[in-house]
């Protein structure tokens, strides 16, 4: 029988943390790009954020079907992700004049920024296709 023991739990990494330079935009106090600390998250709580990405839709003959909003699910995900900045922090989505984390994320960052941001946080989990794949394999 082979040695279980590397699969303990003390033996295994938790989480992945890297930090990560989202935008040259956001400098400290000598003009250096800050980077951002993002960590990986749990299967346990990628089932939670799938969850809350879906919706009942109507199909045919009135059956109600669960449906993946994949911009959703990617939004939470890549949330989830971020440590530093605080996404949750009031004071930050107060002074860009919205509420909630995904909310932030768009109003903070370029386009080009967020879905580098959003490739990054899918890497570090270990998704490494497509996300549209990734919604296809949840929907089954």
């Amino acid at each position: 029988m082979s040695d279980m023991t590397m699969f303990f739990a003390a033996n295994a990494a938790l989480e992945v943390t890297e930090d990560f330079v989202v935008s040259e935009r956001f400098k400290d106090a000598d003009g250096k790009p800050v980077p951002w600390k993002l960590r990986s998250i749990t299967e346990e709580k990628n089932s939670e954020i799938r969850k809350a990405a879906t919706r009942k839709v109507k199909g045919k003959n009135g059956v109600y079907l669960p449906e993946i909003d994949p911009n959703d699910y990617m939004a939470r995900v890549t949330t989830s992700c971020v440590v530093f900045p605080d996404l949750q922090n009031a004071d930050l989505q107060k002074s860009y004049s919205v509420t909630g984390a995904e909310a932030l994320l768009r109003k903070m960052l370029l386009p080009g920024e967020y879905a580098a941001l959003t490739e990054r946080a899918q890497a570090m989990n270990g998704f490494d296709r497509d996300v549209n794949e990734l919604v296809d394999e949840v929907k089954n």
